[in-house]
């Protein structure tokens, strides 16, 4: 049996979880996530707990009960706490700042680059060097993050670009100065 999926799912008080059709509902106090579920999952929700079942001991059945059951637990807490992530501008002239709900983004191009933002996200630039990117539901949040990432990922070089908050950035030696030989 799965480790993680054997483990019960802690309800935490204000979350209501339903399911319909097919698929899970998760109400909270700062919104509703709903997942369809893989035929060979079911859960029974308790009082104060929820516990994840699978039909069979097959291997992709146990695969998906762990995985469910984290699913699971990352909407509950996305309901109750949310997510965040933050990213950090690096380089000279680099910055972001809001423009209505889009986030404008100067990176190094020719053109700015505006980005609009998924329903269920928010973006927020605390400085003009720094995004904050929060929702409740985790991949969304993760997905966004990436997303703003790709615009100008950071180099190896002088680290500039877009970086995770705490990235470590690996860098390289940069051309190595000329000795004198020909």
């Amino acid at each position: 049996m799965s480790r993680i999926g054997r483990k019960p799912v802690q309800i935490i008080k204000g979350v209501n979880i339903t399911k319909k059709d097919g698929a899970i509902v998760v109400k909270g106090p700062k919104g509703e996530l709903t997942a369809r579920l893989h035929p060979s999952i079911n859960f029974e929700v308790g009082p104060t707990e929820l516990q994840v079942t699978r039909s069979s001991e097959e291997k992709q059945d146990r695969a998906l009960h762990g995985l469910w059951r984290a699913l699971i637990q990352n909407m509950i807490t996305g309901v109750t706490k949310g997510y965040s992530r933050k990213l950090e501008i690096v380089g000279v002239g680099y910055r972001a700042e809001m423009k209505g709900k889009k986030l404008q983004l100067l990176l190094g191009y020719s053109h700015p680059i505006v980005f609009g933002p998924p329903e269920g996200v928010t973006l927020e630039t605390p400085s003009q060097t720094n995004i904050l990117i929060s929702g409740v539901d985790k991949q969304l949040v993760g997905l966004v993050a990436a997303k703003i990432r790709s615009f100008r990922p950071p180099e190896p070089y002088k680290g500039k670009g877009v970086k995770y908050e705490g990235e470590y950035i690996r860098r390289k030696a940069g051309k190595a100065a000329a000795t004198g030989t020909k």
